[in-house]
């Protein structure tokens, strides 16, 4: 037994040590306690069975007295105080060092139907024809990275084929290039959802940003040949509310105006890149995410049926890209998805997350994955 907790200690970055509150510090603990700080591993001790939270909080001060840090009481048979763990314990984590100069890289896919301007915002950007450019429908069959670099930070561009309608699509080839820009789409950190602004938003427009929907990236979505567009009074705001109504799942994502053959506005896309990347890569500690949930609660009371009460206990962040969250309630057949866009329009309310899809998943307390 000593020889298994020793190999899961050296494999560890972060050591839970759970005790019981009620029992107090015993022998053990104090042994255990002397081989863990010999491990210089991160140490997060939890004082569990503090089931009356209040009282059994000055209780656990005794285990201040094992040299290993702050004590933190919970309660796991009544789901109090887990979330302050998991905020300790991701703050444990040690620094990355590997591939740290990668994690500094966005990668962007350039997505969209063909023709729509794709190859040539990727070459007016990097300056020099480094995709195919043409008027033929289905010019990029491949997906292309490109590494760039300017004052905004580092970036992989990825040009990818567009997607035609499925009644369209005959040749092997052609069926080929779909699924690399769907595996392109997976890999990206952003995706620029390009639309023709002479053809408005098409169905097939709405099946390409349903799929970086649906893979959880952030969004952009970037408006080519504004310039050959006529204009007047209004004409912006208007087009912006048209793409809107239908794009309604992409109410989150920034709509920007662009024109990739003389480079209008291309100069404030990497704001927008960089923005949304930190949009989708946010975490949210879970003392704050309860405050925000505790008071759309206090606002609008969780929904009723046949007398029973939705309850919810509290929250805590699960990942990010996107940011997702676990909700503890009661009875998941209570949450009905009315509440749920409620509670996600309250999170973006309080934290922004523009340009990211955000995830909930509903948990009945006591509920295991």
């Amino acid at each position: 037994m000593r020889e298994q907790a020793n190999l899961a200690v050296t494999m560890a970055d972060v050591i839970l040590f759970l005790t019981d509150v009620k029992q107090g510090i015993t022998a053990a603990d104090r042994e255990i306690a002397l081989m863990l700080k010999k491990s210089k591993k991160p140490i997060v001790l939890v004082c569990n069975k503090a089931d009356n939270f209040e009282q059994d909080k000055q209780e656990a001060y005794e285990f201040y007295n094992l040299g290993i840090g702050e004590p933190y009481p919970i309660s796991a048979s009544n789901a109090i105080g887990i979330g302050d763990v998991l905020d300790k314990i991701y703050e444990s984590f040690p620094p990355k060092t590997e591939n740290e100069e990668e994690d500094n890289i966005i990668k962007v896919a350039v997505i969209g139907k063909p023709n729509v301007g794709k190859s040539s915002l990727i070459n007016k950007v990097l300056g020099q024809n480094r995709a195919i450019v043409s008027d033929i429908a289905g010019t990029t069959r491949d997906a292309i990275d490109t590494e760039f670099e300017n004052e905004k930070g580092k970036y992989v561009l990825i040009d990818t084929a567009g997607i035609r309608r499925k009644s369209k699509v005959k040749e092997s080839i052609e069926k080929f290039s779909i699924m690399r820009t769907l595996l392109a789409v997976e890999r990206a950190d952003v995706c620029l959802m390009m639309i023709d602004a002479t053809e408005g938003v098409t169905d097939q427009d709405a099946k390409i940003a349903g799929e970086a929907h649906e893979a959880g990236k952030g969004v952009i979505i970037v408006v080519n040949k504004w310039d050959m567009l006529e204009k007047e009074t209004g004409t912006l705001e208007k087009y912006k509310k048209e793409v809107y109504d239908k794009l309604k799942y992409l109410s989150y994502a920034p709509i920007i105006f662009i024109s990739a053959k003389t480079g209008q506005r291309i100069h404030k896309l990497f704001d927008l890149i960089n923005y949304v990347a930190e949009q989708n890569a946010m975490r949210i500690s879970t003392s704050v995410l309860n405050q925000v949930i505790n008071e759309a609660i206090a606002i609008v009371q969780p929904p009723t049926d046949k007398g029973k009460r939705l309850k919810i206990y509290y929250g805590t962040q699960a990942s990010t890209k996107p940011p997702t969250f676990v909700i503890f309630v009661n009875n998941k057949e209570l949450f009905h998805f009315s509440y749920e866009r409620y509670l996600v329009n309250q999170i973006r309310k309080e934290f922004g997350l523009e340009g990211t899809p955000v995830r909930i998943i509903v948990r009945e307390k006591g509920e295991r994955d």
